[in-house]
């Protein structure tokens, strides 16, 4: 089957990845034998396209009949060799033919300042819904006025809020969100409008029912993890009545103090108990 150029699988491999994902083996083995390539070839050069590792380097993708052929140039024979376990894990490919080049001052053709690799799309789209999350969980920040797009790790954030604090807090709550390079704060400051204390209480009526216990350990988890200078692998998270109760141990008392705050500015938090929270 003839290779499938790199800008053409940019195009297809989302969807055909989702398809080999969501499609049973034995409904694989009924597909057309040209389909069932280009979904494994896809595949292959999505992972490709996703790995540190890899997606700088110059790596063709072609299978016919079972056999994958890898040819293209990379940095290091590591990589090489990475590449080739990539395509061997691939359901259907029984064997690859690794053609690839090591060449140790290899460097990719340089790109235009506003063109983006497949990978890169998806890290922005992941930063920018992090830096969402983390201004819906907030109880400071009204998301549903403030946009975030992302491009090369630099985060842009625009709308209207009815404090400055709350401008800032949104900005805080960016940067300190793991890939984020910098944070560009152009949230206006609206006083004029409702306010954020407004929203809660509306959507306290509109709700009928308190924020569960469930609902705010979860989203205290996910906001350290969310977060790239606390370990949220170090730190246990329990709610009682509103009361996050965190328990576990630190590298530092920055690191205790930003795991509480954090913690103090999620929706429904009433308290935070850091008594068992050590350094």
């Amino acid at each position: 089957m003839k290779a499938l150029s790199r800008k053409l699988l940019q195009k297809t491999c989302l969807a055909l990845t989702i398809a080999a994902i969501c499609t049973t083996a034995s409904a694989a083995d009924s597909l057309p034998q040209d389909i069932l390539e280009a979904r494994q070839e896809a595949q292959i050069w999505t992972t490709f396209a996703l790995s540190p590792y890899l997606r700088a380097s110059d790596i063709t993708v072609s299978v016919d009949a079972g056999v994958a052929t890898l040819t293209g140039v990379v940095e290091e024979e590591v990589n090489r060799d990475l590449a080739r376990q990539i395509a061997a894990g691939v359901d259907g490919i029984d064997t690859v033919h690794n053609e690839i080049v090591v060449q140790a001052d290899y460097s990719p053709a340089e790109r235009g300042s506003d063109e983006r690799t497949y990978a890169e799309f998806v890290e922005d789209a992941g930063i920018s819904t992090a830096v969402r999350s983390k201004l819906f969980w907030s109880k400071f920040t009204d998301s549903q006025n403030i946009e975030v797009d992302t491009v090369a790790g630099v985060v842009t954030l625009k709308g209207t809020t009815d404090t400055e604090i709350s401008k800032e807090l949104a900005g805080k709550l960016a940067l300190n969100t793991p890939g984020v390079l910098s944070v560009e704060n152009q949230v206006i400051t609206d006083e004029t409008g409702p306010t954020l204390g407004d929203d809660l209480a509306n959507l306290g009526q509109e709700t009928g029912a308190q924020i569960s216990d469930s609902w705010i350990t979860a989203k205290v988890k996910s906001t350290f993890i969310y977060s790239r200078n606390v370990n949220s692998g170090g730190i246990s998270v329990t709610t009682t009545d509103g009361v996050v109760a965190l328990s576990g141990k630190l590298s530092s008392g920055a690191e205790r103090a930003l795991a509480i705050e954090l913690a103090q500015n999620v929706r429904g938090v009433k308290e935070v108990d850091a008594s068992k929270l050590e350094i």
